[in-house]
């Protein structure tokens, strides 16, 4: 796929049919020219340019996909570890470790920005974040939380130990029993390298003795959380399965919704009137009840995911229907990393159309990434990330789950 070896400032690839997610077009027998890691124009291919440094007249091109929901950090939820403590029992090089596999694979997998959204072992996450941007490690951009804001023993602990053992403060990074201290916490996240606040705003499917539709933080604690991060010129994303959570942290101020298991006709009218994103991860149910159920995982786990899979996908139907604005976020690491393309079909399946399942991972996620223009877009200035698959996703959306090719920053890694 590589005809010559490109300079090290300027790349030329030949796309043999090129998707813009921005205008929704398709082109065929593209050139796209990126000088020091940044696109500087798109059009049609003529041989008197030159050769292409990267021939991919063959493919169909696209720029780098994101996944605004994912925990390649510290694998918050190992798949290959069912043990609810596993993160109690590494060390923190071993958990740093085991993210540097987990972000090339990501990267490999079209993932050329993510968001991740918490760590239980707190501020791993910007280490792995900070070792990337300096090309020490491969993977993907990322913007990270440093932690989670919650209840003490609620989804964003590790609640898996005797009650009179304590669980060390580098798990405790983000508790908060009061609105004075998730302000507090807030402040401390972002002064120590976080990009944005995760807030655990009701109980969670993977977490043990934490029931979904519950509120867990307040809402003053949460508006707490949000007026700090704005104060900051950042913002909140909250984790919220419950119905009421959902609407007590789109009034609180929080920029997406993740997971939205039980949203109602209610939260969604209220995500448009208030411009927030849904982020809704509506592939892996069926992984980790098929997979989960196999391996043993927790039974508490199975019920709690069974009882969320149907109704998150009607929901996510619903706002889709009502033209809520949605982005594509997976949870990766619930399965393995590498498989987040198979979300595509999902949504599409659940009423999106394709160019509109790619855009939730481009050109959508960036505006709330508060990315617009930089990533998920083939725009002059914007990072030069491209992916290249063999089938039109278009006409069948499953090519996005096999991609054959990726460029971050103008440089080739796959």
């Amino acid at each position: 796929m590589v005809s010559a070896a490109a300079s090290a400032q300027t790349v030329d690839v030949r796309a043999g049919r090129l998707i813009d997610p921005g205008s929704a077009k398709v082109s065929t027998d593209q050139r796209v020219r990126i000088v020091n890691g940044r696109f500087v124009s798109v059009g049609p291919w003529r041989d008197a340019d030159g050769p292409a440094a990267v021939d991919w007249s063959g493919y169909t091109v696209l720029p780098g996909l994101i996944d605004l929901h994912t925990h390649v950090a510290d694998g918050a939820i190992d798949v290959n570890d069912s043990d609810p403590a596993g993160p109690l029992k590494r060390t923190e090089a071993r958990t740093i470790l085991k993210a540097v596999p987990a972000a090339k694979t990501m990267l490999r997998a079209g993932f050329t920005t993510v968001r991740d959204v918490g760590v239980y072992r707190g501020l791993t996450d910007i280490a792995l974040r900070d070792a990337i941007d300096a090309g020490e490690i491969e993977g993907p951009r990322m913007k990270v939380a440093g932690g989670y804001i919650t209840t003490p023993g609620g989804g964003g602990e590790i609640d898996a130990l005797s009650p009179d053992i304590p669980l060390p403060e580098t798990f405790r990074i983000g508790e908060v029993h009061n609105a004075s201290e998730a302000r507090d916490r807030a402040r401390y996240l972002l002064d120590h390298g976080a990009d944005f606040i995760k807030l655990i705003a009701t109980g969670a499917v993977l977490a043990l003795g934490s029931e979904p539709g519950a509120l867990e933080l307040s809402p003053e604690e949460m508006k707490a959380a949000c007026d700090e991060a704005k104060l900051r010129g950042s913002y909140c994303i909250a984790h919220a399965h419950g119905a009421e959570g959902i609407k007590a942290a789109i009034r609180a101020g929080a920029r997406t919704i993740e997971h939205a298991s039980y949203l109602d006709a209610e939260g969604i009218a209220l995500a448009k009137a208030n411009g927030v994103w849904l982020d809704m991860d509506i592939y892996n149910g069926d992984y980790i009840d098929e997979v989960g159920t196999k391996q043993g995982w927790p039974a508490e786990y199975l019920r709690k995911n069974r009882e969320t899979t149907d109704v998150q996908r009607r929901g996510f139907a619903a706002a889709v229907k009502a033209g809520a604005r949605m982005t594509f976020g997976t949870d990766a690491a619930v399965y393995p990393y590498g498989l987040g393309g198979r979300q595509f079909a999902y949504m599409v399946r659940y009423g999106m159309t394709p160019m509109h399942a790619i855009q939730s991972a481009t050109s959508e996620a960036a505006r709330a990434l508060r990315m617009d223009g930089q990533v998920g877009t083939l725009a002059p200035g914007a990072y030069g990330d491209l992916i290249a698959v063999k089938q039109d996703p278009l006409g069948d959306v499953r090519a996005l789950e096999h991609v054959e090719a990726v460029i971050k920053d103008g440089r080739l890694v796959r």
